[in-house]
């Protein structure tokens, strides 16, 4: 029976005869045995675990049985008898696997109608590409006796999101590397040095943990962790932890500083001193790595904690800063777009003047390695479809690496949005000084920490020459 695909519309028990018969086709997709087991429980590693997979007897990633199973169930329920059927039985052998990739033909076939209480045997079967049966058996159901037509229910889009899956790739691909000597300033809380220790599990980071000693073996003994073979130098407070650390980075004694349990200010201060700091000819900046639910890839987020009204000089250290970081992660030519509320140069938002200013100092060799383009309103900047509606046309357009925010608020609130609104996971990291600074919050967890220590390790093992 033909049906308008906009419309549903099922077969009373007097309209059904034996011999009708209804099927779909369906195709297996990874993301549906992943919602099955979402929606299920059923997290049985033989559908999800490839390298558990390997070793059973089907030697890949197999659809839960009832996947299948499900699908009969979604003929009779839409096609035969459909709306108003009412499930009363159904038995089902399963005779082969289906495996990602596999497309199946679901078919049911009434076999005999039953006056007493309108019910309905129907054999059932599932076939795939290769004309095997994968699973056959019956239904017994209940057939309605009103006609029923309705306009098809639209389905929400599911967008699925492994959480911290690019976080952890990064740091594999870091702990491959040499680990880098860090001074790990006033690790004298439990979520600070403990954070300093999974980093160094990880061959992150060799840590040398700075500040006073009684309060970081206290708090090593309330995490129940052994500081055997950790370097610890002893320092009075919090302030004396942040000068030795810095002058430990000028002596070239470590590669990289992370912050503990004190104040940010308190360490940036030691850091950004004119005379006993690690300042260079380049501003330093802060970058957000972020991994976005909905993003394609990573999103690089600058600044939004360093610079709190950057001018145009401190607004191109910020973007060289950017791509640095980005080529050291191995994006090879990364796509910055400088961010403004409109996508037209306007004399009234400085900010549009700026990022047109920075394209053509991009031109003339004033930053280099990467693409840039603005100004680029938030939603062109990772939005194809919403820069082709206004008709702009860019490589960066819809597909940046790097958003450049006009300020330090707007960076900030972006950032936060992404993460406490979007799901984004987070990891940090201050640029521009002699050594990359692992700048975290108390609010990260351990995930956030390491990947931020990943960051600053790539980033010294495979860092671009400055310009």
């Amino acid at each position: 029976m033909e049906q308008d695909m906009h419309f549903i519309e099922n077969r009373t028990f007097d309209e059904i005869k034996v011999g009708d018969s209804a099927e779909i086709t369906r195709t297996l997709q990874r993301q549906d045995i992943e919602l099955f087991a979402i929606m299920s429980g059923d997290v049985n590693p033989a559908h999800l675990d490839d390298e558990y997979a390997k070793s059973d007897p089907f030697r890949k990633v197999i659809a839960h049985g009832m996947w299948g199973g499900a699908l009969i169930s979604a003929v009779l329920g839409t096609e035969l008898p459909g709306p108003g059927t009412i499930y009363l039985n159904q038995s089902l052998k399963f005779l082969r696997p289906v495996g990602v990739g596999d497309t199946v033909v679901v078919r049911v076939n009434v076999r005999e109608k039953i006056s007493d209480n309108n019910r309905v045997i129907l054999d059932c079967e599932c076939v795939n590409h290769s004309g095997e049966i994968v699973i056959t058996g019956e239904a017994e159901v209940i057939a309605p006796v009103e006609k029923v037509r309705r306009p098809r229910t639209l389905l929400p889009i599911v967008h699925l999101h492994e959480r911290g899956a690019r976080h952890r790739q990064l740091i594999e691909s870091a702990s491959k590397l040499e680990p880098i000597r860090t001074a790990v300033v006033h690790p004298c809380d439990a979520v600070s040095l403990a954070g300093a220790l999974d980093a160094a599990y990880e061959r992150l980071i060799t840590p040398i943990l700075v500040g006073p000693k009684s309060k970081i073996l206290k708090a090593a003994a309330a995490v129940g962790r052994s500081l055997d073979n950790v370097t610890i130098v002893d320092t009075p407070h919090s302030h004396a932890a942040a000068e030795r650390a810095v002058l430990l980075a000028r002596e070239a004694k470590v590669d990289a500083l992370m912050k503990g349990a004190l104040h940010t200010d308190e360490l940036m201060a030691a850091i950004i001193d004119k005379a006993s700091g690690l300042r260079t000819e380049r501003r330093m900046s802060h970058v957000f790595v972020l991994d976005a639910p909905h993003y394609p890839k990573p999103l690089f987020i600058t600044d939004a904690a360093i610079n709190i009204a950057p001018d145009l000089e401190v607004k191109r250290d910020i973007i060289q800063n950017a791509i640095d970081l980005a080529k050291a992660l191995g994006v090879q030519i990364p796509k910055v777009a400088i961010l403004s509320a409109v996508e037209t140069i306007n004399p009234k938002i400085p900010s549009t003047v700026d990022a047109a200013t920075l394209c053509k100092m991009t031109e003339r060799g004033q930053i280099v390695g990467g693409l840039l383009d603005g100004p680029l309103a938030f939603d062109n900047a990772i939005s194809k479809e919403a820069a082709h509606t206004k008709g702009i046309s860019s490589p960066v357009a819809g597909d940046a690496d790097i958003l450049v925010a006009p300020d330090l608020e707007a960076g900030n609130m972006l950032a936060k949005q992404l993460i406490y609104l979007a799901g984004a996971d987070a990891a940090g990291i201050v640029l521009g000084a002699r050594v990359p600074v692992v700048l975290t919050s108390r609010a990260d967890g351990v995930l956030a920490r390491l990947a931020s220590c990943a960051l600053a390790q790539l980033l010294v093992r495979r860092a671009a020459p400055r310009s």
